[in-house]
């Protein structure tokens, strides 16, 4: 199996949390899509995936609809997409993804919770490189689906990766492939359940069981933050 396989194999034992952490945080995200473009999905390609993944997690009509309304709303005319970068123990770095209306909060808080980790927040730009952004969409593996026939389809879009697991396919391509892949896929007729860009470690570490205990604390105060979005980490 390929690295992207093993990486959303991974990610999906551990992600947001709680649905009463999880929906606003997905809000948010359809809201700042729906706010950078329309509020019609249709035409709104971001917006449209927000949605998506909002409603794989069983978010509400009502939430996703409120959240597009927000768009326009005076509270979030100041909403950001900010990125930080820190130092955590034992040689792990994190790299941590946020949607503020108040960076000075969001800067206060990740520091405060590195800081008080054992970890340090680090200059913006000290890890990209050692980040791959990929674009990973996931569909329902159907009856007569031939995997290496879809991958011969799409390797113009971008593809790099196709997997099945339990029943679910993950295509992965660069995150510049993110737009090709979707469309080439929708005119497949094939019905997307998710697509999100990832960040995957380009030399990921290995850690002993009880220096993971105390690298999960800091990912779960991280994520516990209402700003916070996502969390990535150089683990293997």
């Amino acid at each position: 199996m390929g690295r992207a396989f093993e990486y959303r194999k991974a990610s999906k034992l551990k992600r947001w949390g709680a649905m009463s952490k999880l929906f606003p945080k997905l809000g948010k995200i359809i809201t700042m899509a729906a706010k950078e473009g329309s509020s019609d999905p249709d035409t709104n390609s971001k917006l449209r995936t927000a949605i998506l993944n909002a409603k794989a997690e069983n978010m509400p009509k009502d939430n996703i609809e409120a959240a597009i309304k927000r768009a326009s709303a005076k509270d979030t005319a100041s909403m950001l997409e900010v990125n930080f970068e820190g130092k955590a123990p034992y040689g792990v770095l994190i790299f941590i993804e946020c949607m503020t209306d108040n960076n000075t909060r969001t800067v206060a808080n990740v520091k405060n919770i590195l800081s008080k980790h054992g970890g340090e927040l680090l200059t913006n730009g000290s890890l990209e490189f050692m980040f791959d952004r990929k674009a990973i969409i996931e569909f329902d593996f159907k009856e007569g689906m031939e995997l290496e026939e879809l991958e011969l389809e799409l390797i113009d879009a971008g593809l790099e990766e196709i997997e099945e697991e339990d029943g679910v396919v993950f295509v992965t391509g660069n995150y510049t492939s993110f737009g090709k892949l979707n469309e080439a896929l929708e005119k497949m007729g094939i019905e997307i359940t998710k697509a999100n860009l990832e960040r995957m470690a380009n030399t990921p570490i290995k850690i002993t069981e009880e220096q993971q205990v105390d690298i999960d604390k800091i990912i779960e105060k991280l994520e516990d933050d209402e700003d916070v979005q996502k969390v990535y980490t150089n683990l293997a």
